[in-house]
C-alpha cells in the first residue's frame, strides 16, 4: 500500500529515473490509416486486422499471436485505428534508423495489399474522429475527457505523432538533459508541424494535433510552467494530477469525485474506498501525456513494449 506522499515521490523517482550512461534510444511512430481509394471513408477495423495479420495486437484481434515485425518492432493500434510501431531499444542511431525504416516499409506493404495506406499528417484531415477499439481503458479515457470538452476524442482517435525515447543519463546529467528536452520541445513542434486541417476543415493552427492534445486534459497534457521543467518536480506533478480512473482487474472505474493521487493517499473526499497500491501508482503514471515524460520501468506500469526509461519528447506534429 502507498501510505504517504514522501514514499510515493521516492518511488516515482526510483522507477522513472534509472540513471547510467545514456546508451539506448528508441522511437514510437504513429499514423492514421486510410482506405487508399477514398481516404475519407471510415476505417474498417476488420480490414486493418487482416492486413496486419499475426502482427496485430490483441486489442484489435483477440486471438493474434502479436508477432514482432521482421526488424524487431512491435505494432500496436490506437483507439481510432492509428497504427503505431514501437522499436526495441538500440545503442546505435544508424541501426535504429535502418531497422525502423525496414519495419515501416514492411507494414506499409501489408496495408497496401489490403487497400489501405498510412496517413501523412498529425491529424486526420479527412474524417471526424471515431473510436474503433472498444477496450475498458479507452472507454474510461473517453468518458473522462468528454467531461472536459470535445478535444479528447479528436486526440485519441483522430491524431498521430511520434516519440523519441532516450536513457535518462548519469546522475549528474539527468537534470540538464531533462531541462534541455523541455526547452527543445517548442522548437521541434514548430519544425514538424504539418496538420493545419482536421476532419475536412482548416483549423487555423499549423499543428492541430498540439491544439487537440493540450486541450484534452490540461492537468495531464500541458508542459510545466516556464522555469519548472525540473526533473525533481516530476514526482510532484504525478501526485498532484487527478486520478483518471481506478483499475480493478480488467475493469476501469471512475473515481467517486475528482481527486489527485496525493488526495487518494490521504483519503480525501472523492477518493476511492480503498487505499492505493504501488500497482495503482504505476498505472497512474501511464495516464500522464506531457510533452516530456519519464516512464516507469516497473512491469505493471504499462502494457507497452520495453523501452528506455527516459525523459522523452513527443513530436506532436
Amino acid at each position: 500500500m502507498v501510505t504517504d506522499r514522501s514514499g510515493a515521490e521516492g518511488y516515482v523517482g526510483r522507477v522513472c529515473f534509472k540513471t547510467g550512461p545514456p546508451r539506448r534510444l528508441g522511437i514510437e511512430l504513429e499514423w492514421t490509416v486510410h482506405h487508399t481509394e477514398d481516404p475519407s471513408r471510415p476505417l474498417d477495423p476488420a480490414a486493418l486486422a487482416a492486413a496486419l495479420g499475426d502482427h496485430a495486437p490483441r486489442t484489435l484481434r483477440p486471438d493474434s499471436p502479436h508477432l514482432a515485425l521482421p526488424r524487431g518492432g512491435t505494432v500496436t493500434v490506437e483507439p481510432g485505428g492509428q497504427v503505431e510501431i514501437s522499436t526495441p531499444p538500440e545503442s546505435s542511431l544508424s541501426r535504429l534508423h535502418a531497422g525502423t525504416a525496414s519495419d515501416i516499409d514492411y507494414v506499409a506493404d501489408r496495408l497496401a495489399g489490403a487497400g489501405l495506406r498510412l496517413g501523412d499528417h498529425g491529424c486526420d484531415p479527412h474524417r471526424p474522429a471515431r473510436r474503433v477499439l472498444h477496450t475498458p481503458r479507452y472507454a474510461a479515457m473517453e468518458r473522462a475527457f468528454d467531461r472536459i470538452g470535445p478535444h479528447g476524442r479528436s486526440w485519441m482517435s483522430g491524431s498521430a505523432g511520434l516519440q523519441v525515447c532516450l536513457d535518462a543519463g548519469t546522475t549528474d546529467r539527468v537534470a540538464a538533459r531533462w531541462t534541455a528536452l523541455h526547452r527543445l520541445g517548442p522548437v521541434l513542434v514548430a519544425l514538424f508541424a504539418n496538420s493545419p486541417r482536421q476532419a475536412g476543415r482548416d483549423t487555423g493552427w499549423a499543428s492541430s494535433r498540439v491544439r487537440t492534445w493540450f486541450d484534452t486534459d490540461p492537468s495531464r497534457t500541458h508542459p510545466p510552467p516556464p522555469g519548472d521543467g525540473e526533473a525533481g518536480s516530476w514526482a510532484g506533478r504525478i501526485l498532484d494530477t487527478p486520478v483518471l480512473f481506478v483499475r480493478e482487474g480488467e475493469d476501469m472505474h471512475d473515481p467517486p469525485a475528482p481527486v489527485t493521487f496525493a488526495g487518494w493517499i490521504a483519503g480525501a473526499p472523492g477518493a476511492p474506498d480503498r487505499p492505493p497500491t504501488y500497482d495503482d501508482l504505476d498505472y497512474h503514471l501511464s495516464t500522464l501525456f506531457t510533452p516530456v515524460r519519464a516512464r516507469a520501468t516497473s512491469k505493471s506500469a504499462t502494457s507497452m513494449p520495453s523501452r528506455p526509461a527516459t525523459g522523452s519528447p513527443p513530436l506532436p506534429y
